[in-house]
């Protein structure tokens, strides 16, 4: 069965393969071999064993040859194969020294084999000289001669990093295994968080089997919940198995992502009825504490190949995800799709090799600031294996030149599946690395300045009925990006409890309307341009009311210079949203009321804000408008809202208002 998340080395099955077939080709004289009977005899069951397949019972028939004769090369060569396979690396280089030392001259793969097995340990200057010596021994021609290249310039890279302790000190703090509420003695990856943090979605695989289950934040403070020996976090709850219809009996669903409010999971299904391909990308949707029937994204996102790690981007709008499909630039690539207006995914496009390799890159994350790509590559110089890379998008839409995480984030073991909190701060990940429960672990890390994305806070709404405080469902929720007047986020409120969760880049400002067909529609005013002021989101209420004469709505985006009446630029969203208000509703007659605060003379904030009421109308009377339906009227400083004490209170009181008059 395939799997969804899928690991192998460089040299995977096919250089094995080769390696085998030269020591089967001279398996027919395994008595010259060795000097002892019983050493030959096991090594000839050992070539038995390895064209059947059976791999283990192979080393142990090898096991029992070097008893026999611990001078019988040929059987250490086979051992320090299979010992690579199996990943036991040390081991494997010890054979492979041992082979060295009786016959330097078998065959030039001991020192390809010698070179990998150092590397995947950690030893790269040893490594090095070993996959140098097995490029001068090996013919021109040779089709591992692509992978030893790679490997040396692993070992280049890593033995420079290490070189300078400058690069050192500002890469990523020290990696905390997520302790036993994650972690286990199975495999445990692809850690997802909601946009708030509290809630993660992880892939665990236990006897070959990948189930999604979910944990909880319980004391969000987390720097003070790790204890200062072992570095266990401790903040997670006991994980659980997802409840609903994701999680199966028969087939493999993992390597997956979680939209920001959490409401939508894209996963990857093998094997399953009505699949596409060997494995497929789907979505289900939450309800309650449940998760619906899967959803097959279609032949736009999967092909007869390999479909598997989707990456949502934050607005929704676009799916990263890896295949193997024709058009590709090496075996596994990153490709992404856009969400069309019809609600279904455009067709895919490479990524390209700003990004994909001749070799694999897998597991991407897009994080919310829609401008930072992570994922994990054999194919970029790394520390051995797969490292985690993160790649960033210029002010032409082009990917730069990735880079590698550094230690300690990665290392000569396998490193996958990396994701980054909104706020940019913290990495979550999955090594290999020792310490950890078992197998693959969960690691938060803290990132260091110059590895983070942009910070990105989430709002996250609540929209009820003004009078009965019931949720209204299916509202629409748009967050404008002001300066650019461009949209940056557009949904609906969640269908069973009205709630929303839209993320905000810091360094803009931001307008929020919520429009519903039965309300007055909503306008809010997000300003994240102060640097200092920085926070991880916002948690709101937000009121509708019915069409119905008296109920009003503060224009929160109706700006104006000091002192003056002229519209600004910024203000053009919030005018053409009045707009289609009116034009949506044409029975509805309105109030343009302006008003001011107390500074300055009463005389000159009347005139001022009745020239500020004046002007909106005026923009709705071009755009369509009919004049008899809309009035306005100035207030000066005689309806405040706030104390005019303060500078926040003075803010609030130099406002916009609209009010239904007629209907």
């Amino acid at each position: 069965m395939r799997k969804a998340v899928k690991t192998k080395t460089l040299w995977s099955a096919e250089l094995l393969c080769l390696l085998f077939a030269c020591l089967l080709s001279i398996s027919a004289v395994a008595q010259q071999l060795s000097n002892s009977r019983r050493a030959n005899q096991r090594y000839q069951s050992a070539m038995q064993a390895l064209q059947q397949g059976r791999w283990d019972q192979a080393a142990n028939y090898l096991e029992q040859a070097i008893q026999a004769d611990d001078n019988f090369a040929e059987a250490h060569q086979g051992l320090g194969d299979l010992y690579r396979r199996n990943k036991q690396y040390q081991k494997a280089a010890a054979h492979y020294n041992k082979v060295l030392q009786l016959k330097p001259h078998l065959t030039a793969m001991t020192w390809f084999g010698l070179g990998e097995s150092l590397l995947l340990t950690g030893e790269y200057q040893d490594a090095l000289q070993a996959l140098q010596e097995y490029e001068h021994r090996a013919a021109g021609t040779s089709p591992q001669r692509k992978i030893s290249s790679k490997y040396i310039q692993d070992c280049l890279f890593s033995i420079d990093f290490f070189r300078n302790k400058e690069a050192q000190r500002t890469h990523s703090g020290q990696p905390v295994n997520l302790g036993p509420g994650i972690n286990t003695a199975e495999d445990e990856y692809f850690p997802k968080l909601t946009a708030d943090g509290r809630q993660m979605i992880f892939t665990r695989k236990v006897n070959q089997q990948e189930s999604f289950f979910e944990a909880w934040q319980t004391d969000p403070e987390t720097e003070q919940s790790l204890q200062t020996e072992g570095l266990q976090q401790t903040d997670w709850s006991e994980s659980r198995l997802l409840e609903g219809e994701i999680n199966t009996a028969h087939y493999n669903e993992g390597a997956h992502c979680i939209s920001p409010d959490g409401k939508f999971l894209y996963f990857t299904g093998c094997n399953r009825p009505g699949g596409m391909g060997s494995c497929d990308i789907y979505v289900s949707r939450r309800s309650g504490d449940r998760w619906g029937t899967p959803r097959n994204l279609g032949s736009n996102i999967n092909t007869p190949g390999w479909e598997a790690q989707p990456a949502l981007s934050a607005d929704g709008r676009s799916l990263y995800f890896v295949s193997n499909r024709s058009g590709g630039i090496g075996g596994y690539d990153i490709w992404k799709s856009d969400l069309l207006e019809n609600g279904e995914w455009g067709p895919a496009e490479n990524l390209g090799p700003a990004i994909n390799t001749a070799f694999d890159e897998s597991a991407p994350f897009i994080h919310a600031d829609n401008k930072t790509l992570y994922f994990t590559s054999n194919g970029w110089p790394g520390f051995g294996d797969k490292d985690i890379f993160w790649s960033t998008l210029d002010s032409l839409g082009q990917w730069q030149q990735p880079v590698n995480m550094g230690f300690p984030v990665n290392d000569h073991t396998e490193q996958s599946s990396w994701s980054v909190s909104m706020n940019g701060a913290e990495g979550f990940f999955s090594s290999r690395s020792s310490g950890g429960k078992g197998g693959l672990d969960i690691y938060r890390v803290v990132l260091p300045a110059d590895q983070r994305p942009a910070h990105v806070a989430y709002l996250k709404g609540l929209v009820v009925d003004g009078e009965s405080g019931e949720p209204i469902p299916e509202a629409a929720v748009r967050i404008t990006e002001l300066e650019r007047a461009t949209s940056s986020y557009f949904a609906v409120t969640d269908q069973d409890d009205g709630t929303f969760l839209a993320p905000l880049v810091f360094g803009s400002q931001y307008a929020l309307h919520i429009d519903h067909p039965d309300y007055l529609f909503h306008s809010g005013n997000y300003s994240l341009q102060d640097a200092i002021a920085r926070t991880d989101g916002f948690e709101i209420t937000i009121l509708l009311h019915r069409i119905k004469v008296g109920h009003s709505e503060i224009l929160e985006n109706i700006f104006f210079a000091t002192g003056e009446y002229a519209l600004l630029d910024e203000s053009t969203t919030e005018l053409n949203k009045l707009y289609e208000f009116l034009h949506a509703n044409p029975r509805v007659r309105a109030e343009i009321s302006g008003h001011t605060d107390n500074t300055g003379s009463e005389h000159s904030n009347q005139i001022l804000s009745e020239k500020r009421a004046g002007v909106v109308r005026d923009y709705l009377i071009n755009l369509g408008i009919s004049s008899a339906r809309i009035e306005s009227r100035g207030y000066g400083q005689h309806a405040p809202i706030a104390s005019n004490q303060t500078e926040e209170g003075r803010r609030l009181n130099r406002r916009t208002e609209f009010r239904i008059i007629g209907n």
